[in-house]
């Protein structure tokens, strides 16, 4: 099969297509033919070695933990999926090896779930990792109720535009950081924007004077510590990006592969509660250029990588 490959840590330039061996699938996955896969900043920050004390590489890795696409065969202890059907998985295991960015991918069971009705595979691709992180964090850890305030940061990006519309559909009054140029775009998503940068708290705190009861952080250092001092006196705090979060007592959260909650995701974007913003494709030939384009933090909604067959 055709697949991204990078044998070496490094930069964009070090994702190469070629050839790769078929995916044997074992007793507990099911063989994926890839339509779609999503580019996380989790993505270039593996093949940039930043996570090599917690993901061990198996070179050469193909990247990619997002996929959309069509079951080819499942394994024999899979009896929830059949050929033909259209899937969405966070295809995450416990080493960097076989991801998404290929024409086929074997994919454990436990990372996958019908995909949304109504979506096309690029819509569907973007939902996995960044819907599990946003679902995740305002359930487990931030515990979001009808009528709190929760303060969202890159209310525009993979993660916090659906954070935004998940905590909109719990009841929550929504404030969500954005660049002047996104206001309308989270406006759209349900939520309050405020621009980033200098005067950061005392904008929300115009939105907000008694503080917010929540806030989810993914961008870290200065945001973070302004996250912690406009948190109301009972207030809770989360990152996904800045373990430094502890010290301010909050909880540090890294997503994990959950089939009910990414089923239940599935079926909110299939209602039309969460929607997928695709800012733009990339042909799998030209995964590098998708990895650029993420890693310049300027993104709205997702970027996808198509594999046509």
């Amino acid at each position: 099969m055709k697949a991204i490959r990078y044998a070496r840590y490094g930069g964009p330039e070090v994702l190469e297509l070629g050839e790769a061996d078929d995916p044997r699938v074992g007793p507990d996955s099911v063989l994926v033919e890839v339509r779609a896969a999503a580019v996380n900043p989790v993505d270039w920050k593996c093949r940039g070695g930043h996570l090599d004390q917690i993901l061990q590489p198996v070179f050469p890795v193909i990247p990619g933990w997002d996929v959309s696409g069509v079951v080819v065969r499942p394994g024999p202890a899979v009896p929830e999926f059949a050929a033909g059907d259209e899937v969405i998985g966070y295809v995450r295991e416990d080493v960097l090896s076989r991801g998404t960015f290929a024409e086929y991918v074997a994919a454990p069971v436990r990372t996958l779930a019908r995909k949304p009705r109504g979506l096309s595979f690029e819509e569907a691709a973007g939902l996995p990792l960044a819907g599990l992180t946003a679902y995740q964090v305002l359930h487990r850890v931030l515990e979001v109720k009808r009528g709190e305030t929760v303060l969202v940061h890159a209310a525009a990006g993979g993660v916090g535009s659906i954070a935004v519309q998940l905590a909109v559909h719990l009841g929550a009054r929504v404030i969500g950081t954005a660049s002047e140029g996104n206001h309308d775009f989270v406006r759209g998503l349900g939520g309050e924007p405020v621009s980033y940068g200098e005067g950061l708290a005392e904008r929300v705190r115009g939105l907000a004077p008694e503080g917010v009861d929540a806030a989810f952080d993914s961008v870290g250092g200065d945001a973070l510590k302004v996250s912690a001092n406009l948190l109301a006196p009972e207030g809770r705090l989360a990152s996904i990006t800045d373990p430094e979060v502890v010290a301010y007592g909050g909880h540090y959260w890294f997503v994990r592969p959950d089939p009910q909650d990414l089923q239940h995701l599935s079926d909110l974007a299939a209602q039309g509660t969460v929607k997928i913003h695709v800012s733009k494709t990339f042909p799998l030939e030209q995964a590098a250029e998708a990895h650029r384009l993420s890693q310049e933090g300027r993104t709205r909604g997702k970027i996808v990588v198509t594999v046509s067959h």
